[in-house]
C-alpha cells in the first residue's frame, strides 16, 4: 500500500487553470500536489491556442503576399512549404513548453505526478500509478476535448479535430470543415491561405453567438478568399471516397456530396470529467460540468471547479480568471465569486471579430427600448486607411444614462481593440469616458473613440444647440 501524501492543495489538470492555481498558492505558501495524465499545458498550448494562432500567423503571412500591390510593392507570389509550416507550429509550442514543463513546477515546489487521479473518498484520489494524496482542498482542471457528433459512418474514417490537425505535414488538398464557430472557421481561413481548398459546413449559421452585422463583415471575407461556406446544412452521412471522404448533407430537403482528402470535426467541446469518479467525492455533474455556485464550489465543498469543465465559457482566459477566483477562497478564506459581466472572446480570423458584454439581441432582450446602437467604421479610420485596412466596425451598446453594456468589433487586431471596452464595462462606466479619452493620431484605437462621440452627435448638432449658440453670440 503506498503512503498517503498530506497536502493544502490537490490539483487535478494542468492546463492554463490548473497551472495557475498551483503556481500560485506553491508560491504563497501553500504545499501542493498537481496531477496530470497527459501533456503539461493542457489543450491550450499543445492542441488549441497556441497552434492555432502559429498556423493562422503563416496563412495570414501567405496571403499578405496577395495584397502588396495596393502598396506599389509588387513581388512574387508565396511559396508554401507546408512542412516547414508544421515545423512553425510546433516550435512555437516548444518556446513556450518550458514555462509549463514538470520541471519549472517541481522546482517551485509543487509535486508534480505524470498520471491521472480519481476521487475515492471526499478528501482522498489516487493516481493511475498508485499515488495516494489526501488533501484540505482540491481543484479539478481537466479541461475538455473535442465533441464528436453521432454522424453515421464518421467513426469508420480518419477525421481531424483540433487534437490531430497540426499534425499534419502534407497540405490537405481539400479540407472539410465540419462545424462553423471560431475553431471552424479559423482552421478553415489558415488552410485555405496556405493553399488548401476548404468547404465548410454548418448546421445553423456561422459564429452563431456573435452579433450578425460583425459576422457579415467576417463571411464575406472568407467567401471572398474562396472558403466554400453552407450554411444550415446537416451532415447525414460520411463514407470513404477515393483516398478521401465524402460527406452527404442535406439542405432545403436536397441532398448533396462533398467530397473531399481530409475532414476536420469542430462542432464543439465535452469536458473530460469521466475517469475523475467524482460520485465518490459527492460531486454533481452532468454532461456539460460540474455544478459549481458562484465561489467555483462542487456540492462538496472542499472540491472547486475551474476552466472548461466549469461549465459556460471555454476560454483559456476564463481559466486564469477563475484560478484567481479559487486562490482567494482557499488560501484566504475571501468569500471570492465569478462576474461573468465583462468575458471578451476573441475570433481570430482576418479579419478579427471581438466581443465583449451584451450584444445588441441580447441587450434588447433584457433592457428593451432603452439601449442605443453608436458605431463607427474602420473606413473613418485613417490609420486603417493607410495600413489599406479598412473593412470593419465598432458596434457598441448603450444602456440608460450612457452605461455601456458591451461592445463588438469587427477588423484588424479587433481583439486588442476591444480591450478598453473590457475595462469600461468590469468597472461600470459610460459611454462619455471612451469619448473623452485622448487617442494619439494616427492609431486604430481612436475608432473607438469616435464611436463612443457618436452617441452625443444627435444632440450635440440638433437645433437646440444651435439656438444656444446662437444666443450666446448675442451676449457677445
Amino acid at each position: 500500500m503506498n503512503e498517503t501524501r498530506q497536502v493544502d492543495l490537490c490539483v487535478i489538470g494542468a492546463g492554463s487553470g490548473g497551472l495557475s492555481v498551483a503556481a500560485g498558492a506553491v508560491q504563497m505558501g501553500a504545499s501542493v500536489a498537481l496531477f496530470e495524465r497527459g501533456k503539461m499545458g493542457g489543450d491550450c498550448l499543445n492542441y488549441g491556442c497556441v497552434p492555432s494562432k502559429a498556423l493562422l500567423a503563416a496563412g495570414h503571412a501567405a496571403a499578405h503576399y496577395g495584397h502588396t500591390s495596393q502598396f506599389g510593392v509588387n513581388g512574387k507570389a508565396a511559396e508554401i512549404d507546408f512542412a516547414a509550416v508544421n515545423d512553425h507550429v510546433h516550435g512555437v509550442i516548444a518556446g513556450i513548453a518550458p514555462h509549463d514543463s514538470v520541471e519549472r513546477f517541481t522546482d517551485l515546489g509543487v509535486d508534480v505526478f505524470q498520471e491521472g487521479a480519481k476521487f475515492v473518498g471526499p478528501r482522498e484520489v489516487v493516481g493511475e500509478n498508485g499515488t495516494r494524496v489526501r488533501a484540505r482542498r482540491f481543484i479539478v482542471a481537466t479541461g475538455s476535448s473535442p465533441a464528436v457528433p453521432p454522424i453515421p459512418g464518421l467513426d469508420q474514417v480518419s477525421y481531424l479535430t483540433n487534437e490531430t490537425v497540426f499534425q499534419l505535414r502534407e497540405r490537405p488538398s481539400h479540407l472539410i470543415v465540419v462545424g462553423g464557430g471560431p475553431i471552424g472557421l479559423e482552421m478553415a481561413q489558415a488552410h485555405r491561405q496556405l493553399g488548401s481548398k476548404v468547404t465548410v459546413l454548418e448546421a445553423f449559421q456561422v459564429m452563431g453567438p456573435d452579433d450578425r452585422d460583425l459576422v457579415a463583415v467576417v463571411r464575406a471575407r472568407l467567401v471572398a478568399e474562396g472558403i466554400d461556406i453552407r450554411e444550415d446544412t446537416k451532415v447525414v452521412e460520411v463514407k470513404t471516397s477515393d483516398g478521401g471522404v465524402a460527406v452527404v448533407c442535406e439542405h432545403d430537403d436536397r441532398r448533396f456530396e462533398v467530397v473531399g482528402s481530409h475532414i476536420l470535426v469542430a462542432v464543439g467541446r465535452s469536458p473530460n470529467l469521466s475517469s475523475l469518479d467524482l460520485e465518490a467525492a459527492g460531486v454533481k455533474f452532468d454532461r456539460r460540468g460540474i455544478e459549481v455556485d458562484a465561489r467555483l464550489r462542487t456540492t462538496n465543498k472542499r472540491v472547486f471547479a475551474v476552466g472548461d469543465v466549469a461549465g459556460r465559457y471555454q476560454f483559456t482566459h476564463i481559466a486564469g480568471y477563475h484560478a484567481g477566483i479559487v486562490i482567494r477562497n482557499v488560501l484566504f478564506r475571501m468569500p471570492a465569486k465569478v462576474n461573468y459581466d465583462a468575458v471578451p472572446w476573441v475570433t481570430y480570423t482576418d479579419p478579427e471579430l471581438a466581443n465583449v458584454g451584451l450584444t445588441e439581441a441580447a441587450a434588447r432582450e433584457i433592457h428593451g427600448d432603452d439601449v442605443r446602437i453608436v458605431t463607427a467604421s474602420f473606413e473613418e479610420n485613417d490609420r486603417a486607411r493607410t495600413e489599406r485596412r479598412t473593412d470593419g466596425m465598432v458596434k457598441a451598446v448603450v444602456g440608460r444614462k450612457g452605461r455601456i453594456l458591451g461592445a463588438g468589433i469587427v477588423g484588424y487586431h479587433a481583439g486588442e481593440l476591444i480591450q478598453p471596452w473590457i475595462l469600461a464595462i468590469s468597472q461600470k462606466m459610460k459611454i462619455g469616458a471612451m469619448a473623452q479619452i485622448i487617442a494619439p493620431y494616427p492609431t486604430l484605437g481612436e475608432i473607438n473613440k469616435r464611436a463612443a462621440g457618436s452617441y452625443y452627435t444627435p444632440s450635440l448638432f440638433s437645433e437646440r444647440t444651435r439656438k444656444i449658440v446662437r444666443l450666446l453670440a448675442k451676449l457677445g
